[in-house]
C-alpha cells in the first residue's frame, strides 16, 4: 500500500524578509568583487538583486555565463572599506580579527584551549 501524498504542505523559507520582492529597476549597478579569495575577485559584475535572510543582506551578482552568485556586501566595493585594510594600505590580506578567529579554530581542532585577553576587537 502506497503512503498517501501530503497536500498543501507549507515549507518555511530561509528568505522570509518582505524586502526579498524584486523591485523593478531600469539601471543595474555594477559591483566589484573585492574579496581576495573569491573566484570572482577583481571582476565587475551587474547586481541583479538584493536579498535578506537570517544572516543579513546578500547581493545577487550575475557573471558572464548568466550564473547568479550570492555574496555579502562586505566582499564587494558596495561596503565601506575595512579600517584594518585602510590602515595597512592594502598590504595585509588578513585582519587582526581574522587571526584571532583562526587561533580559536586551531585550538578547537587541537583540543587545547587558548586564553586571550578580553579586548574591544
Amino acid at each position: 500500500m502506497r503512503p498517501k501524498a501530503k497536500e498543501n504542505v507549507h515549507v518555511p523559507s530561509a528568505c522570509n524578509s518582505p524586502e526579498n520582492a524584486a523591485a523593478p529597476s531600469t539601471a543595474q549597478q555594477l559591483v566589484l568583487v573585492t574579496h581576495p579569495f573569491h573566484p570572482l575577485f577583481a571582476q565587475q559584475l551587474p547586481c541583479v538583486g538584493r536579498r535578506y535572510n537570517r544572516y543579513g543582506e546578500r547581493l545577487l551578482l550575475q557573471d558572464r555565463n548568466g550564473a547568479v552568485w550570492s555574496l555579502p556586501p562586505g566582499w564587494t566595493d558596495v561596503a565601506s572599506p575595512d579600517p584594518d585594510v585602510v590602515m595597512g594600505h592594502g598590504q595585509s590580506l588578513l585582519r587582526v580579527s581574522d587571526f584571532l578567529e583562526l587561533a580559536d579554530l586551531v585550538s578547537r581542532l587541537s583540543g587545547k584551549s587558548v586564553r586571550r585577553p578580553r579586548s574591544g576587537m
